[in-house]
């Protein structure tokens, strides 16, 4: 069973789980009818570097019963890696203007949010660089899809790292200040998305950090749940 999560391993999780890992961590460990990335002690670790929901079952049983961190890296910075043509043309290699933030993690949360309440359930962000290597397969066609496609994402480097187990770590994310507060407000002082601000509120009030407490307009209004407050 240990070599059914390495048949489709990608390189990006493979260079994250050797980052990641310490002397006497166990990999690939069957746990009640899954398979676990990495086993420490008693904290089971699980690296995923997409699509949360595929996990999303999985988590919510091994938390029934184990402490478990899921370890998710977000995107600082990219570089973008074209293969070289076989017509001769030459690899190229440039920097994506693009530049992630601890933010965006909630793009993925959207799936999982009733996990972050959760006493045996924690999350570890990792703020990386990474490369993505891009092939050539032809001229685009009409009616088929070529062009440059992704071929794999591989770690450059880790940059920072943090882990959000308990509700003072998430509350982190609503500024100080904000007594009361829509999505727009959340957006604007956290220098931010619209829509990233409304995945976050989703988030944080599926994990019971902040509460709906009217209408301000059209808009829904929300402030930090009053369990919380000394807390945070």
């Amino acid at each position: 069973m240990s070599g059914i999560g390495l048949i489709n391993e990608k390189p990006l999780h493979a260079s994250l789980k050797q980052w990641y890992a310490r002397p006497g961590d166990r990999f690939e460990v069957p746990v009640d009818g899954f398979i676990v990335d990495i086993v420490r002690d008693d904290l089971l670790i699980e690296i995923q570097t997409r699509n949360l929901s595929a996990i999303n079952a999985k988590l919510r049983k091994l938390t029934r019963s184990y402490a478990v961190r899921l370890v998710y890296p977000v995107v600082q910075e990219k570089w973008i890696v074209r293969s070289a043509t076989g017509d001769g043309g030459r690899a190229v290699r440039r920097k994506s203007p693009k530049r992630g933030r601890l933010e965006d993690l909630f793009w993925e949360l959207v799936s999982i949010p009733h996990l972050l309440a959760h006493p045996n359930f924690s999350v570890e962000i990792l703020m990386i660089r990474e490369e993505e290597v891009r092939r050539y397969e032809g001229k685009r066609k009409r009616w088929r899809r070529r062009g440059w496609v992704i071929d794999g994402r591989r770690l450059v480097d880790v940059v920072d790292r943090r882990v959000f187990g308990n509700s003072a770590d998430w509350l982190t994310f609503v500024p100080d200040g904000l007594q009361s507060f829509t999505t727009k407000d959340l957006a604007t002082v956290a220098d931010t998305r619209r829509e990233l601000a409304q995945k976050m509120a989703y988030c944080l009030r599926h994990g019971r950090m902040i509460e709906l407490i009217g209408k301000q307009g059209r808009s829904n209004l929300y402030r930090v749940a009053e369990r919380q407050l000394d807390i945070k």
